[in-house]
């Protein structure tokens, strides 16, 4: 995974600064990379048609999908100015400024605000569960996909010396995962 794509950084700099792990960066790098059409940067829902079909074909407008994560609903919305001390309701494409949108990606899905769901639910220190993590934004829709990027993205973190795994598997597999860490380091170096 390209960790250097769109606002990955900046995402990736939000992350840290909530403390994020690097499974939990993986699974939030995930979603925005799926929810952004692969583009890392802030998105409108059905980016591809216009205002005007928004607006007629969409029961939730104005307060359509916005940003990384896709913020709908004036309750979300309403949820999210509040955490964040901004007005998203009488300006919603607030929500397409990287660093709004950011914070909205990592703070809402660490702390439960899309469905009551967070990272801590299906990700802890000794065990990923990607694909259930997607109930953290959207219930289950397309949840093996996003899992399978998450995977991608925790190796790739990993590869760049991130913290410690946090992946399922038994204490034999967590054993063999450090090994071949420390394996990527000795050959990255050159050692």
């Amino acid at each position: 995974m390209n960790l250097n794509l769109g606002d990955t950084q900046l995402i990736l700099t939000e992350c840290r600064k909530h403390g994020l792990t690097r499974a939990e960066t993986a699974y939030v790098l995930a979603t925005a990379y799926w929810e952004t059409a692969r583009t890392m940067k802030p998105v409108r829902e059905a980016y591809w048609l216009s205002e005007n079909w928004r607006r007629d074909n969409l029961r939730y407008y104005p307060w359509y999908g916005r940003g990384y994560v896709q913020l709908t609903w004036e309750a979300n919305y309403k949820r999210a100015g509040r955490k964040l001390g901004l007005d998203l309701t009488t300006d919603p494409d607030a929500v397409m400024r990287s660093e709004v949108a950011a914070t909205i990606l990592v703070r809402g899905m660490k702390e439960g605000w899309f469905t009551g769901k967070k990272l801590r639910d299906y990700i802890h220190d000794t065990f990923a569960n990607y694909e259930d993590a997607r109930r953290i934004v959207n219930g289950t829709d397309k949840a093996r996909q996003i899992a399978a990027i998450a995977r991608d993205y925790d190796a790739a973190l990993a590869f760049r010396g991130a913290p410690a795994p946090t992946t399922p598997g038994t204490p034999i597999s967590a054993l063999l995962r450090a090994l071949v860490a420390l394996w990527r380091k000795i050959v990255g170096r050159g050692e």
